[in-house]
């Protein structure tokens, strides 16, 4: 049964794991409140279950942050529900002025159990104001961790993780990715393998040091990575190595440096516009590191520099597709 969960589900028993673990933790958001569990129903069944810790809020993202970060301050710990991640800027101030700094600014360490989620990307259909990933935002902020849901992921050990941090964290969650199965048994369609290695999923065909090309991608891009991964083992002979780390930023060069082996092909892509990006940052960190191995610069992919439209053809062309994925470790292969 636990092979069949979908993502949403999968988030969802997270989340029904740590308020029961926890009475001191609460989650808050607007519309979470049962029937309606949120506006991709990943916090269904927590109010009814835990009327005391599930809050309801006003339609103010300052404001519901706000609240969150004066409850881990005051000593509790809190999840906030963003509903759509746009409208995570109207909670900037709160999160990069207020919650990312209390962990330090008060002359002594202050534990901030803080966890903002995001539900993030486009391919709903949902326009250019509900569609964005905007995780190059807030990539770089002192004291804020940024992590991204995958399908590999345990997603208990993750809140747990984000949780544990004593600092703020951001979470972002691929809107399309939530309909997606979680992957498990350490194999994905009978061809790729994968396994866990700290906070990094590496996914390979055969032996990982001997992959032509790699590739490094957040979670929400996993399944357009797999497809182009797949056709161009099968059509080309170009065999790629996978890599998704949980946690964003601060992102361990180090850790990933290692798993990449003698790889001397790399690409980062992301579905956020370029212009100082998390992909921008992962490629500085390997070319450092990696100056007198890769055959060439670091490729990066990126979405349009262009809004998000409704219409399904328009938004296909401007988001990250698996097309692009297979043009780019193509390219950067054969160089």
């Amino acid at each position: 049964m636990a092979g069949l969960m979908r993502v949403a589900e999968s988030v969802n028993a997270a989340l029904h794991s740590a308020l029961a673990d926890d009475p001191s933790l609460y989650l808050l958001g607007e519309d979470v409140l049962d029937p309606y569990g949120g506006a991709f129903k990943v916090t269904r069944g927590l109010s009814t279950r835990f009327p005391g810790q599930v809050l309801t809020t006003p339609l103010s993202e300052g404001g519901i942050v706000g609240v969150a970060a004066g409850l881990a301050l005051a000593g509790d710990r809190a999840i906030v529900e963003i509903m759509f991640s746009d409208f995570v800027t109207l909670a900037f101030d709160q999160i990069v002025n207020f919650a990312a700094k209390s962990v330090s600014m008060y002359g002594r360490p202050v534990p901030m159990p803080l966890v903002v989620r995001c539900p993030t990307g486009g391919g709903r259909g949902y326009g250019p104001t509900h569609s964005q990933s905007l995780q190059k935002h807030l990539v770089g902020v002192p004291g804020l961790a940024l992590y991204e849901v995958s399908p590999f992921d345990d997603h208990h050990d993750l809140f747990a993780t984000m949780l544990g941090r004593g600092e703020p964290c951001v979470l972002f969650e691929d809107k399309i990715l939530y309909t997606r199965q979680v992957f498990t048994g350490g194999t994905v369609d009978g061809l790729f393998r994968y396994e866990r290695v700290g906070e990094v999923t590496r996914v390979h065909v055969g032996d990982p040091a001997g992959a032509d090309v790699a590739l490094i991608v957040p979670g929400g891009l996993v399944h357009r990575a797999l497809a182009a991964m797949r056709s161009l083992l099968l059509e080309e002979e170009i065999s790629c190595l996978l890599l998704v780390p949980r946690r964003l930023y601060p992102f361990d060069g180090d850790a990933v440096r290692a798993l990449l082996g003698d790889v001397g092909a790399v690409v980062v892509a992301e579905d956020g516009s370029a212009g100082g990006t998390w992909g921008a940052e992962v490629a500085h960190q390997l070319h450092q590191r990696m100056w007198g191995q890769l055959r060439r610069p670091v490729t990066l992919v990126h979405a349009a520099d262009s809004v998000v439209p409704s219409a399904a053809h328009l938004e296909h062309a401007v988001l990250v597709q698996d097309t692009d994925l297979r043009h780019a470790l193509r390219e950067t292969f054969v160089g």
